[in-house]
């Protein structure tokens, strides 16, 4: 499903910049939406002398939303101002609307941000990364996700990546007594696989189990029989996806300290950042949050009070590259380092984004990676390459992607959902 937006004048009293002389005004804004085994939204914008930039703007079970966020408020506002604007137009699509923040909003903002960076590495002949002040490393490091119903299926899991180059891994693994468990690719699969993410395509969410209790009991032994079969020098990474109260992510922190974690991610709900003060007194297993957040001020306390080792947006769901930067430039001043958020839900185009951000900012720290599916690399054709464990978003002027619009159109917007999570009594809790 393709929006077309025609050539129109900027409104008489708009505050739109019009280009300058030499300039380069918007021409045209697309809105993409397809499915290449999974649903994304892509924004296309076109400049006067046929240049284009791709910005992602994909928000998982609610991408329409984005998509008519954009189509229907932002993109009229675009036509004929200066695409080098980025910072100006940033501002005004944040503060003009009145209503701020949440993850439609930035979403919709993310992806004019990361276009209009795009054209403008394009217009400058230089990979994006150089634009942002260069390269601070010769690659990225990254994650992948292993995943068992059992330590057999864990370890063959975990072998697996490690054959695939990854050099550092995220843990997650079936709990007894709960039929269904977030990370568990198998699990995920048997429903019909949706892109390796647990989201499938069904009018509405799928209803999964969930015992925080049997959960603590078995991580543990979990990390110390990884620990002992792959020893102590592979960087091991785990997700609590928001599940537990902060007593109970103290009490797993403390008791991963043993298996000496990379990071243990999402362990508590953190829209009260408070509440992390509880778990960073009794654990000194490094945090990562903020996959959830979408602007700097969900970060405010946090990271100044050194509540969080990692900081976990993505450049998609934040506002795109320049207000991410600007959050990364915050968690500096603290030592805490990046984490950006790089699962399937974040399109080539998104990923790309971070992957330049990461090379360019000091306080890197480790890039989530999972590898998209073949006909979504179809769609969008990348530069960007993986070789033993580290990422590089290779040195094509712009982002490196290009939206294939034909092999888009074989693919239509499908309904899709990520399940939620009850306990035992019936109690919806966070999946």
């Amino acid at each position: 499903m393709t929006t077309h937006t025609p050539t129109t004048p900027t409104p008489q009293g708009s505050t739109a910049p019009s280009a300058t002389p030499g300039g380069t005004a918007i021409r045209s804004a697309e809105v993409l939406v397809s499915s290449p085994g999974r649903n994304f939204v892509t924004l296309r914008i076109t400049t006067s002398d046929g240049v284009t930039g791709l910005g992602d703007a994909t928000l998982n079970g609610r991408e329409l939303a984005v998509a008519s966020y954009l189509r229907d408020h932002v993109v009229p506002l675009l036509i004929g101002r200066d695409a080098h604007t980025i910072e100006d137009t940033w501002q005004f699509l944040y503060r003009s609307a009145y209503w701020r923040r949440g993850p439609v909003t930035m979403a919709a903002i993310a992806a004019v941000d990361v276009a209009l960076w795009d054209i403008k590495a394009k217009l400058a002949g230089l990979p994006l990364y150089q634009l942002l002040g260069g390269a601070s490393r010769r690659g990225i490091m990254a994650y992948g996700h292993a995943s068992g119903r059992d330590l057999p299926e864990l370890f063959d899991s975990i072998r697996q990546h490690l054959d695939e180059g990854y050099r550092s891994i995220r843990v997650q693994t079936s709990v007894p007594g709960v039929d269904a468990v977030y990370g568990v690719a198998a699990q995920a699969s048997e429903g019909g696989r949706y892109d390796y993410e647990p989201a499938r395509r069904a009018p509405l969410p799928a209803e999964e189990d969930w015992d925080t209790r049997a959960y603590l009991r078995h991580v543990p032994g979990v990390f110390e029989a990884v620990r002992a079969e792959f020893g102590p020098e592979l960087p091991l990474l785990h997700d609590g996806h928001h599940r537990m109260t902060p007593i109970q992510a103290a009490r797993l922190g403390k008791d991963l300290e043993p298996y000496d974690l990379f990071w243990l991610e999402d362990c508590t709900p953190a829209e009260n950042q408070e509440a992390l003060r509880l778990v960073r007194h009794h654990t000194t297993t490094p945090l990562a949050i903020g996959e959830i957040f979408n602007t700097v001020w969900d970060y405010q306390t946090i990271i100044r009070e050194q509540l969080v080792d990692y900081v976990r947006s993505a450049v998609t769901h934040t506002g795109g590259i320049t207000a991410l930067r600007r959050i990364l430039d915050f968690a500096a001043q603290y030592q805490i380092k990046s984490g950006i958020h790089g699962p399937t839900d974040i399109s080539p185009v998104g990923m790309a984004a971070a992957l330049h951000l990461d090379l360019a900012i000091h306080n890197f720290g480790i890039q989530e990676y999972m590898k998209h599916s073949p006909l979504t690399d179809e769609v969008f054709r990348q530069s960007f390459t993986f070789v033993d464990g580290h990422l590089h978003p290779g040195d094509a002027p712009g982002l490196g992607v290009e939206h294939d619009d034909e092999a888009a159109a074989r693919f239509e917007y499908q309904p899709a959902y990520l399940p939620f999570n009850r306990l035992k009594d019936g109690t919806v809790h966070d999946w």
